[in-house]
């Protein structure tokens, strides 16, 4: 059978399971039972498959995503977060949309400590946003800065679904954790400076209101009990990878030992929290897990049946530009986004994209940052970005999916910014990397 066919029939069939309604993991599962049997010689093959399962998450590398998930479950059960917030914004000021930019500011601290956009977005949507609207802001600068900012979590190391794609692009972890931090914190200054010209321009978006003075001692005071702790955190995972101290794995190990130790100087360290920070810790890694073992045994499916290769021959042949091929797949990758969450669009384009990747030379991590910023749009993407329905939960009652999406185009434009630049000057990525190495 030519692989175009294979290819419709193990593409198609798996997106004809997930607009079923049947869960990414499962779809995966029965595709690659079916493959298995199909194409790898019956029983013989269903047994290479558990092989293949049990390769897949008996991984070093996947250590890293249990920790990041664990440390992000902490920070929100503990709400040792929330004192980081109220820190910050003894120093943001009378800046325009001082509000907004208090989120952008905490989203992307917050993002250092969980990979979760979810997590991220639905904390500030429900500490932020009804005090922003009780100050009169608009919803373009109440629920536009929160989901900017909860995406940042992709972008900001560490980065759940960063691990994910190394480990499902068979990526250098901490070449990718390390080359996507210029990136999410030129967002992050993007986010900033649009709404501080905004809200300039245009004040009626944020009302400014009377701040009573507060002392320069006592911001210093906040800063070094909340902040600076947080500080040594984000040292722990990202300054050790970093100087080569540690690696992924025992950088996110000691980042989560320092989660703890950290919410039990607060004080804020109990049985309860313990209970539900492993709980949720156990329910999301074993998705993950799921997933990995899904998406790996899916492109072995793709590589053995010549599916992979049939493809990289077709792009290097007919291919006028392989600039052109990165453009090509960030727009399928956009397309998926308008009706399938990330995950999803995940396993289904990694094992097609990453071998054209690198048959047409371009660096894996550079492209892995890119494609990574792409999934953090798709997350916002209308009509289906899994942050509006999020965004819509925790917001107040008189808030529509309509409010959200049109408070969200401005920041996914600006994440289009960064994906041009990233492209145009790809030492933004590989700066970094290239030092670490």
């Amino acid at each position: 059978m030519d692989w175009p066919l294979l290819l419709f029939f193990v593409l198609g069939g798996l997106i004809l399971l997930l607009c079923m309604g049947v869960p990414v993991a499962f779809a995966f599962t029965l595709v690659n039972i079916l493959g298995a049997f199909l194409f790898w010689g019956g029983e013989v093959g269903l047994g290479q498959l558990i092989l293949s399962i049990y390769d897949s998450v008996t991984k070093f590398t996947l250590l890293p995503i249990v920790m990041f998930i664990m440390m992000g479950e902490v920070m929100f059960h503990s709400g040792i977060g929330i004192r980081m917030i109220d820190a910050l914004d003894k120093w943001i000021g009378r800046l325009p949309g001082r509000l907004g930019l208090m989120a952008v500011v905490a989203g992307a601290l917050f993002s250092t400590m969980s990979g979760s956009s979810i997590g991220t977005t639905g904390m500030l949507g429900t500490v932020l946003v009804p005090e922003m609207e009780k100050k009169g802001y608009q919803k373009p600068m109440s629920v536009g800065p929160i989901l900017g900012s909860g995406g940042l979590a992709i972008m900001i190391p560490p980065s759940g679904f960063g691990v994910i794609l190394a480990v499902l692009a068979n990526i250098s972890l901490g070449d990718l954790l390390i080359g996507i931090l210029i990136p999410g914190l030129t967002m992050a200054l993007l986010y900033s400076g649009y709404i501080v010209i905004r809200c300039w321009l245009q004040p009626f978006l944020a009302p400014a209101y009377d701040l009573p003075p507060i002392p320069l001692s006592q911001k210093i005071t906040l800063s070094l009990k909340y902040v600076l702790p947080l500080g040594s955190i984000i040292f722990l995972v990202l300054g050790l990878i970093f100087l080569g101290v540690a690696t992924p794995s025992e950088s996110a190990a000691l980042g989560a030992l320092g989660t703890f130790s950290l919410a039990a100087v607060y004080r804020r360290l109990n049985w309860d929290v313990i209970k539900k920070s492993v709980s949720g810790t156990v329910k999301i890694s074993a998705m993950v897990l799921m997933i990995v073992t899904g998406s790996t045994a899916y492109s072995q499916i793709f590589a053995f049946t010549g599916i992979s290769k049939g493809l990289v021959q077709f792009v290097l042949e007919f291919s006028p530009s392989p600039i052109l091929v990165v453009v090509s797949m960030l727009f399928v990758t956009s397309i998926l986004g308008t009706f399938m969450e990330v995950v999803s669009i995940m396993m289904i384009t990694i094992p097609i994209f990453m071998p054209i990747i690198n048959a047409l030379g371009f660096d894996p991590v550079w492209f892995g940052a890119i494609i990574l910023l792409t999934f953090e749009m798709a997350q916002t993407t209308p009509p289906f970005g899994v942050l509006l329905f999020v965004m819509k939960g925790v917001a107040p009652s008189d808030t529509t999916v309509g409010d959200c999406i049109r408070a969200a185009v401005p920041f996914l434009l600006l994440d289009l910014v960064v994906i041009v630049l990233m492209m145009m000057f790809p030492q933004i990525t590989l700066w970094l990397p290239n030092i670490m190495r």
